[in-house]
C-alpha cells in the first residue's frame, strides 16, 4: 500500500531528476537535511581555463604544492577546499600562458570536455588584444566572438548540466599597456561587450572585473593590483577570487558569504 509519505517522497525524487545542475544544487540546499548530511561519491568538479593569468605558473605533474598555480584559481580552490572538506570538491587548472581564444578552442575537448567538469570558469582575451596591438597574427573581434561561441556551443552540447562562468577581460594603463593605451582600451572594451553578451545569451555567470580593478585603484596605486597592466599582483588575484566567489555563490548556494 502506498502511503502519503511514500507518494510525496517519490514525487520529490522525480522532480529533482528533471532539474539541471544549478537547480539541483539550489534545491538540495533548501531541503530539510541534518547538518552532517552529505551525498556519497563524487562531489563537484570545478575547472579554471584561460591564459597566463589563470595558469599562474602551475606545474604539469602531480605535485600538489603547485598544480593549481599561484593565482586566483589557487586562492578559490584553497578557500573552498578548506571551508567545505565534506563536499568532496575537485579543482583543475588548465590555463596555459600565452593562450588566445583560438588555442582554447583547439584544446577544448581534451582539456575541458574530457574532464567532465560541473563548473567551468573561463578568463581569456588579453593575448588576443596583444596580437592586434602588435600586429602578430591578429583576428577581428567578430572572429573572437565566433570562436568563443563555438567553445560555449561545444560545452552546452557535451555537458548540458554544467555551470559556466565567464570572467571579464581587464587591463590597467601601465607597463606595456601604457605604450599604446588607446588601442588596448578600445580592444578590451569590445571584448568586454562580447563576453557580457555571451554570458547573458548562454545563461552563464558573468564575473565583472574591470570596474572592481578601477575601484581598487582608489585604495592603492595601479601597480599594487596589476604590475604590468595585464598580470595581477597577489592582491589583484585576491580581488579576482573574491569577485568570482561572490558571483558563483549565487548558484552554488552551499558557499556561504
Amino acid at each position: 500500500m502506498t502511503t502519503r509519505r511514500d507518494f510525496i517522497k517519490k514525487a520529490g525524487l522525480l522532480s529533482l531528476a528533471a532539474m539541471s545542475l544549478p537547480e539541483l544544487l539550489t534545491a538540495a540546499n533548501n531541503l530539510d537535511l541534518p547538518e552532517d548530511h552529505e551525498p556519497s561519491g563524487k562531489g563537484l568538479t570545478i575547472l579554471f581555463q584561460g591564459d597566463s593569468i589563470t595558469d599562474g605558473n602551475r606545474t604539469r605533474n602531480t605535485d600538489w604544492n603547485h598544480v593549481m598555480g599561484h593565482g586566483y584559481g589557487y586562492l578559490i580552490a584553497s578557500r573552498l577546499w578548506y571551508d567545505y572538506p565534506h563536499k568532496n570538491l575537485m579543482f583543475y587548472n588548465r590555463g596555459i600562458s600565452g593562450n588566445r581564444v583560438k588555442d582554447l578552442e583547439t584544446r577544448w575537448q581534451k582539456d575541458t570536455l574530457d574532464l567532465k567538469p560541473d563548473v567551468i570558469s573561463i578568463l581569456v582575451g588579453v593575448n588576443d588584444i596583444g596580437a592586434v596591438v602588435y600586429n602578430q597574427d591578429p583576428e577581428t573581434i567578430e572572429k573572437f566572438e565566433e570562436r568563443y561561441i563555438h567553445i560555449l556551443e561545444m560545452t552546452k552540447a557535451a555537458l548540458p548540466g554544467s555551470l559556466i562562468v565567464l570572467c571579464e577581460p581587464f587591463i590597467l594603463p601601465l607597463g606595456r599597456v601604457n605604450e599604446k593605451t588607446e588601442t588596448w582600451q578600445a580592444e578590451v572594451k569590445k571584448q568586454q561587450a562580447v563576453v557580457r553578451k555571451l554570458a547573458e545569451r548562454y545563461h552563464c555567470i558573468f564575473v565583472e572585473l574591470q570596474e572592481p580593478f578601477r575601484n581598487a585603484c582608489k585604495k592603492a596605486p595601479q601597480d599594487y593590483w596589476i604590475w604590468d597592466g595585464i598580470h595581477p599582483m597577489p592582491a589583484g588575484h585576491e580581488l579576482i577570487a573574491r569577485a568570482w566567489i561572490k558571483e558563483v555563490r549565487k548558484k552554488l548556494t552551499f558557499i556561504k558569504g
